[in-house]
């Protein structure tokens, strides 16, 4: 498979993918206000967390929605719109243009981070100015670049919906999969928390990986291995990426 990008056509691949994401409302408003407003209304408005104070339970909620913030872009922008253009069959179009599937799944990719960085700068920007959060400039970029590259497991995930599911049924495969993850990980209430059995379920979930290594940057996770939490990652995004890879050689053969 030639995998060479021209430089020319993949910017046309990636403004045409941008302006498709723009135009669908019921991926951008959810992907870009959700976080914004769970992060207002329980990290700044009701940010008592424990009795810790004001400032350190916006510190700790700033991580948890941020990991919440960067998995719905990954989820969906590749999940949701890889299923709808494949049911259009658009991407039967791609396979037989001149050019690399590489640049589809790139231009999907960089379209990715870039909304999981605007949802990261405002929410960085509401930590400072409204939540007293007070980190250093390694811990801002450590944080940075943790959400940034901790996305890539839940774009190959979603990438792995879109080839395997059909457009209708990939929104409704990766809400149920979006939302429970995300509660059962801690993102929403801390799973120290949670019922002990129940603390033992996060162990088994993508998230909850990512946000203890974002809150061992902060000093504020379980205090577990953060070579663990690594390997978990790794497991996971092996799996997901693999599922993907088998769904579009599936895709291919038909």
């Amino acid at each position: 498979m030639n995998i060479i990008i021209s430089t020319a056509s993949f910017k046309q691949e990636f403004v045409l993918d941008f302006k498709m994401a723009c135009r669908e409302l019921s991926f951008i408003l959810p992907t870009l206000l959700f976080p914004v407003l769970f992060y207002v209304f329980f990290g700044l408005l009701f940010n008592d967390l424990g009795g810790a104070g004001g400032g350190q339970s916006a510190t700790y909620l700033l991580v948890s929605y941020g990991v919440f913030g960067v998995m719905s872009p990954a989820l969906f922008g590749f999940g949701a719109s890889v299923a709808a253009e494949r049911d259009k069959g658009w991407l039967a179009i791609k396979q037989v243009a001149p050019v690399p599937a590489s640049q589809f799944i790139l231009a999907k990719l960089l379209n990715s981070l870039l909304f999981s960085l605007i949802i990261m700068v405002v929410l960085f920007m509401l930590a400072t100015v409204f939540g007293g959060v007070v980190l250093t400039l390694i811990q801002w970029l450590s944080l940075a670049a943790l959400l940034l590259m901790g996305s890539l497991p839940f774009c190959a995930l979603g990438l792995a919906v879109g080839f395997w599911v059909k457009g209708n049924a990939a929104v409704a495969i990766l809400n149920v999969i979006f939302l429970p993850s995300a509660f059962l990980s801690g993102l929403a209430i801390p799973v120290f928390m949670f019922p002990a059995w129940l603390q033992q379920l996060a162990y088994l979930l993508p998230p909850f990986h990512l946000s203890q290594i974002g809150l061992k940057i902060i000093e504020m996770d379980l205090g577990q291995s953060l070579l663990g939490h690594v390997v978990m990652l790794v497991i996971f995004s092996t799996i997901f990426v693999g599922c993907a890879v088998k769904g579009y050689q599936r895709m291919q053969s038909h």
